[in-house]
């Protein structure tokens, strides 16, 4: 296969706060979520590179962000100790506000059953449901440091984990059995789940990145 390597353009997006820790693309791809440094949410056309509007809540930096699938509801984790839900479906963007003993470093929305993961500044993960019927939460511990990134699976069932401490986990959802485990050879800073549910990729601060097969 041959892989063009013309450019085809990119645009640039200038943020007004000082530095921007986390995005996420809404399903239709018409619009960029950005957490900021200074607390905000900055909402950007991403056709046409301008700033539509700013979500305001955290007092602390806005470090992760997830959409859910069907585009409706944004969720951010900040350094305030706060996971905040914003209603996309309401012009007035309904806040609804999360509180934990930890800063948030990572976030994920389940694909399925409306479970919310948190991972943590403390080393925990905590994971609650947003329907107010279901009163279940779940802590979990395996991590020794900080939880630097979350990510589910496209089927829901299970998340994976990595942290300061060179760990990559997974988790089944939402109990939180510990199905694999890894030791890596330095801080795993982020990671990834192939569409098919097939593939997990890392990435490290030893310079690589890992690929894992997903064997059912």
């Amino acid at each position: 296969a041959v892989v063009s390597t013309q450019s085809t353009g990119k645009g640039e997006i200038k943020s007004p706060a000082p530095a921007c820790y986390a995005v996420a693309i809404s399903p239709d791809n018409k619009t960029c979520f950005s957490c900021c440094s200074d607390g905000n949410i900055a909402v950007w056309d991403l056709h046409n590179k301008e700033l539509i509007k700013q979500f305001q809540g955290h007092t602390d930096g806005a470090s992760c962000t997830d959409i859910s699938t069907d585009g409706t509801k944004l969720w951010t984790g900040g350094l305030d100790n706060t996971v905040r839900a914003w209603d996309l479906r309401d012009t007035s963007n309904k806040l609804e506000t999360y509180e934990f003993t930890s800063q948030i470093f990572s976030l994920g929305y389940c694909p399925k059953d409306d479970w919310v993961a948190v991972g943590m500044e403390s080393c925990y993960i905590e994971l609650f449901n947003v329907n107010k019927s279901i009163t279940e939460k779940y802590q979990l511990q395996k991590h020794e440091s900080s939880v630097l990134s979350l990510k589910f699976s496209s089927d829901g069932n299970w998340f994976v984990t990595t942290g300061k401490d060179n760990q990559m986990n997974i988790w089944t959802t939402p109990h939180g059995y510990n199905a694999y485990h890894s030791q890596e050879a330095a801080s795993v800073l982020g990671c990834d789940i192939s569409e098919d549910d097939r593939f997990i990729i890392t990435g490290s601060g030893d310079k690589k990145a890992t690929l894992y097969e997903v064997v059912y």
